[in-house]
């Protein structure tokens, strides 16, 4: 039972990370304070969810990472994220942050396919639920530069 579930856990805390990481980052590159505290609250709601599943991690008697993903699709949505950031356009931030949403949906979507235990599917599901109003804010914020 705990491997694959640790397994899952391990991949979606990464994903929480890199989620808090992009978040960080495009807070720091733009310019309009109303989007700076999106983004950090973006940021916050990542971390707290990395956290949580690190927490669980440790309950399934496993060791948390510290470190972000390996994913592809994350990688070139923090590096396009850099890119944007570094131009200035706050429009391309946007959409390169709900590329990186995009993929987080993705795997938590996966995650959710997935046969895990009772609590552990409470807690991806809820956080999904979280993923997904990031990304929808993101995209409407996006929609309306």
């Amino acid at each position: 039972m705990g491997s694959q579930a640790l397994t899952t856990l391990k991949n979606l805390a990464e994903v929480s990370r890199d989620g808090e990481k992009g978040f960080v980052a495009a807070a720091e590159g733009v310019k309009d304070e109303s989007l700076k505290n999106t983004f950090q609250r973006a940021a916050a709601r990542c971390a707290l969810g990395a956290r949580e599943l690190d927490d669980e991690i440790v309950k399934l008697g496993g060791m948390p990472s510290d470190a972000g993903s390996v994913s592809g699709a994350m990688h070139r949505a923090w590096t396009n994220l850099k890119a944007a950031i570094t131009g200035g356009d706050e429009a391309a931030v946007l959409s390169e942050c709900e590329r990186g949403e995009d993929a987080a949906k993705a795997a938590y979507e996966k995650a959710l396919k997935e046969d895990l235990p009772a609590d552990v599917a409470t807690i991806v599901k809820r956080q999904y639920q979280g993923v997904r109003e990031n990304h929808d804010l993101i995209k409407q914020l996006r929609d309306a530069a």
